[in-house]
């Protein structure tokens, strides 16, 4: 467009928010005539600035990709593959979190004679991990001193 163009569209934007805005000051008050103000003055900043060509050239960019990511094939198989991408994703995480549940229960694959693998093996021969040290830590002592009142009122 050239630059009459751009004049004649912020001038016809300018009027019809002049009309916008004296409507507004009359019925609904100060305030909403005043915001509507501001609103009116923002075609012709737009215009004075340059960026009214830029939002019109961004909106048909938009309107160009819009069109042709619904009327192209190859942008729809390229929707689906990104969606495949997601779904496996998704349920190779599941998978992961059922074998981790799997091995973490003992339940895990053994070989025919139903040995455990090595991963099992391993935490099997570990020492529980509620097993106290005879020399007592302070955590301990102080846990103790919680239970100890606890079962003197009758909570435990």
């Amino acid at each position: 467009m050239e630059g009459t163009t751009w004049a004649a569209l912020t001038a016809a934007l300018t009027v019809a928010g002049a009309i916008w805005t004296w409507i507004a000051f009359r019925r609904r008050g100060a305030a909403n005539g005043l915001r509507a103000m501001g609103f009116t003055l923002l075609p012709a900043a737009a215009w004075l600035t340059g960026t009214l060509e830029m939002v019109v050239e961004i909106a048909g960019s938009v309107t160009d990709w819009a069109t042709s990511l619904v009327f192209d094939v190859r942008t729809w198989v390229g929707v689906g593959l990104g969606g495949l991408a997601v779904v496996l994703w998704v349920v190779s995480g599941f998978i992961r979190d059922r074998q981790l549940g799997r091995a973490q229960s003992g339940t895990g694959p053994g070989d025919a004679a139903g040995n455990r693998t090595g991963a099992t093996r391993r935490r099997e021969e570990l020492p529980p991990a509620s097993a106290g040290t005879t020399g007592g830590s302070p955590i301990d002592d102080d846990l103790a001193d919680i239970e100890a009142l606890l079962k003197k009122r009758g909570i435990q």
